[in-house]
């Protein structure tokens, strides 16, 4: 009776004492200054949805038909599983921060907090600069995909949608959430379609295919077909593509700020990635080196929205089945415009929260009273109209160099938030917390951040010796500066705003770091829910574990 009346005590007081950090504001419910304040409308099911398939589109679904001809079916699997296990180091170490600090403008925040506020420019001012950009050439692309049936006049696409993309932005983030959950439902279907399609039609079970059992033919280097293409450059080329294809999986990280119940959701969602990750990006890619010959002079055409030469739609047609692949460029279509939604997203919440902490014009922190960033949205949308440059021919080459500012950027955005874990985890420890108290805790924890790290240095150096040396060609400026300008854009960048502030001290010493500020949780909600995970049976464990 006495140990039962002695912990009843500790409870309450732990209670007590988190009441207590709530009126200290040590439990923040949203750091966002009034009246500029987002909505917290999305529930769990938009959370797993952005997290699963929020950004499955062309990079997917188009690019990486050239990346089969160029670097070969073992080269395109293993880059997409090379690079999923960074990502899915980043998204677990995003995760943790997310549910922990669940702020506006997530990877600005941490960054400042955890690494140097000058390293602000090489993540939220190239992440949104790189939706902003990426806006105009989604909605090309949805004309050009719907082209595949008729040519129709492109400017008449990009006018509808892009007024479409506005007219979601008219329901906040709800509008956004929901969009994203029926769109990424249809593309999730139309992936496990495409995948049941391939192992049948490799055993020789498509009526319409005269090719018979295919097993590995297009990887044994007969008639041309090879595993590995134009040697090691041709490897190297694949993880462009890669980190294009998985860019906007971190978009879950910033929905965090908009959640309903962000503890909840949250570690559900980064959960997903994995399934995400082996299922749709791996496997697939799988069964295409398996399916498809690479050495089709159709996949060279695969840039940007031509889904005349998709390998998925292109697996189809080898096929002989007469429909599917005017279904699966509906699909292409629909995943098109679902990456659009989630670039007005990520740019619009990215420059309210830079308006926010005074590191952008403060006009566009500006939210009404429905939770939308209206100035922040105006400006997105007038970016958009960068697309009727369709007419132009030229517009390849604007968007070419576009891109190269904010080519690298995503890939150091994820080493950026790995850095944050990495750094959090230290400033946790030296202040004598135990990591109990943290709401979630990555599965990998802090050696999945380490090896993401090695990971994205991997893949930079890779990136950099094929834009040095391009597959099947020779050197050139052009070329080089075209894949590799954003490297030394980043480093000036952040020396220039080192000059600017004139604070030549590089990163945050671990002691300074704030840990408190923005806090949803206290010690006593996290270990009272690890407890109830504890009670459950070990089946149940493990199902929670996983997804």
């Amino acid at each position: 009776m006495a140990t039962e009346s002695t912990t009843a005590e500790k409870q309450s007081q732990e209670v007590a004492s988190a009441q207590s950090s709530t009126r200290m504001n040590i439990d923040i419910e949203d750091s966002t200054p009034r009246p500029a304040k987002l909505r917290r409308d999305l529930q769990g099911r938009h959370m797993q949805m952005i997290a699963i398939g929020g950004s499955i589109g062309a990079g997917l679904f188009v690019g990486s038909g050239r990346s089969l001809a160029v670097g070969g079916p073992a080269s395109l699997t293993l880059g997409f599983i090379i690079t999923g296990f960074a990502v899915l180091c980043t998204t677990q170490a995003l995760g943790e921060l997310a549910v922990m600090y669940p702020v506006n403008g997530a990877f600005y925040s941490y960054v400042v907090r955890f690494i140097d506020p000058a390293w602000y420019v090489n993540t939220s001012c190239r992440y949104a600069l790189g939706w902003l950009i990426t806006l105009p050439f989604e909605i090309i692309s949805v004309g050009i995909t719907i082209n595949y049936w008729h040519e129709y006049n492109i400017g008449i696409w990009v006018a509808v949608f892009l007024t479409t993309i506005a007219f979601v932005q008219f329901f906040g983030v709800r509008g956004y959430g929901e969009i994203e959950f029926v769109l990424g439902i249809i593309k999730l279907v139309a992936v496990a379609g495409f995948i049941i399609f391939g192992i049948i039609a490799n055993c020789g079970g498509v009526p319409t295919d005269t090719r018979g059992y295919l097993g590995f033919r297009y990887w044994s280097g007969d008639d041309g077909n090879h595993a590995f293409r134009n040697g090691f450059p041709g490897f190297c080329s694949v993880f462009v593509l890669s980190a294009f294809a998985f860019g906007g999986t971190e978009l879950v990280g910033l929905a965090a700020a908009e959640a309903q119940d962000p503890q909840k959701s949250l570690p559900k969602a980064v959960k997903q990635v994995l399934w995400r990750i082996a299922g749709v990006y791996v496997l697939s890619t799988l069964i295409l080196g398996i399916i498809v010959p690479n050495n089709s002079p159709e996949l060279l055409g695969a840039s940007g929205a031509n889904t005349k030469a998709s390998p998925f739609v292109l697996a189809f047609k080898i096929a002989g089945v007469k429909a599917l692949p005017s279904i699966f460029n509906a699909v292409i279509t629909i995943s098109t415009l679902s990456v659009a939604n989630s670039c007005t997203y990520g740019s619009t919440r990215t420059l309210q929260a830079l308006a926010q902490y005074s590191m952008a014009p403060k006009i566009l922190g500006y939210v009404d009273n429905r939770g939308r960033p209206l100035v922040a949205i105006i400006i997105q949308l007038l970016v958009g109209l960068l697309a009727f440059i369709s007419y132009s021919a030229q517009a390849g080459t604007v968007f070419t160099w576009l891109f190269s500012i904010s080519g690298l950027g995503i890939l150091l955005l994820w080493a950026s938030i790995c850095l944050c874990h990495v750094r959090f985890r230290q400033a946790w420890k030296v202040a004598g917390r135990p990591v109990e108290d943290l709401p979630f805790r990555s599965p990998l924890g802090v050696y999945g951040s380490y090896f993401a790290l090695v990971l994205i240095a991997l893949i930079l150096v890779l990136t950099f010796y094929v834009a040095l040396i391009p597959p099947g060609g020779s050197p050139n400026a052009q070329y080089f500066f075209q894949n590799w300008l954003s490297g030394p854009i980043a480093l000036t960048a952040f020396g220039l705003r080192k000059a600017w502030t004139s604070d030549w001290r590089f990163g945050v010493k671990i002691k300074d770091m704030d840990l408190d500020t923005g806090r949803r949780d206290t010690g006593y909600t996290s270990r009272l829910s690890q407890e109830e995970e504890k009670g459950k049976s070990l089946g149940r464990r493990v199902i929670n574990a996983i997804f």
